[in-house]
């Protein structure tokens, strides 16, 4: 499953997708493989026409979306289907991507899952093209962050960063901090971060500070006492941040929890 996986994201992380005559004959193609997106319960794909509206899914987003036929998510946007708090934010982004033509690669985020259990996974969008090389749609994968390869020969190098990244997030944590623990270059341990835990050092940081904020959300800590504890300098830097990996406002993400 990791291998099929690596697969996708590697296809994703392509600057395009082959041309295609048109979105219709694309998604012939792709329904001959649709078993196998299918098969991949952590993994959500989706393929979106220039509106925005979905043409094609797995049955993960059906899942993801509570319910069971896929079929009706057809035609419908992010917005349709997701909570509006998160569905702007899903739909801001398949503009971007269809507006611009540029990609979304690696774009770390914080779901709610069903329970209104949180979880990270890993966004890439990229732009569909016709023969002339015009944007006829867009293609998407999100996935659930995986466990860490703890069997890689590195792993208990990188599990000591992985331990002080957790245990000191509220502290300014630097590359270099990183190196010396792992004793490697600071190219050796991007790639080995990626590979074992597969997200750069600065979004396990991330992870670390903005899974912490999370918690504390939950409860009426102010927000700019949440910041400092959570490592971020100043409360504008930690909305910022917030925003990007949720696409709410630490304001509107504890609100959440009242609704």
């Amino acid at each position: 499953m990791r291998n099929l996986l690596a697969g996708v994201v590697r296809m994703m992380q392509i600057e395009h997708l082959p041309l295609a005559p048109d979105l219709p004959g694309l998604l012939t193609c792709l329904e001959q493989v649709a078993p196998l997106l299918d098969a991949m319960p952590g993994v959500v794909f989706f393929v979106k026409d220039l509106e925005a509206r979905y043409v094609l899914v797995n049955q993960t987003l059906a899942r993801r979306c509570g319910v069971n036929d896929k079929a009706s998510l057809l035609g419908r946007t992010a917005e349709d289907v997701f909570p509006s708090r998160f569905g702007s934010r899903y739909t801001e982004q398949d503009r971007q991507v269809l507006d611009g033509g540029e990609p979304l690669s690696d774009q770390l985020e914080l779901h709610l899952y069903p329970g209104r259990q949180p979880g990270w996974c890993l966004t890439h969008k990229l732009a569909l093209r016709d023969l002339g090389r015009r944007v006829i749609g867009m293609a998407g994968i999100s996935y659930d962050l995986q466990a860490p390869q703890s069997s890689h020969p590195a792993y208990q190098r990188l599990a000591a960063v992985d331990a002080y990244i957790r245990e000191h997030f509220a502290d300014p944590i630097s590359l270099d901090d990183l190196t010396a623990i792992a004793e490697l270059s600071v190219a050796q341990l991007g790639r080995l971060c990626k590979r074992i835990f597969q997200l750069t050092p600065r979004q396990m940081i991330h992870k670390a500070r903005l899974g912490a904020a999370t918690q504390l959300l939950a409860g009426d800590l102010p927000i700019t006492e949440i910041a400092h504890q959570c490592g971020y300098s100043d409360h504008s830097a930690f909305s910022r941040q917030f925003r990007t990996h949720t696409g709410l406002s630490p304001s509107q993400y504890r609100d959440s929890f009242h609704r």
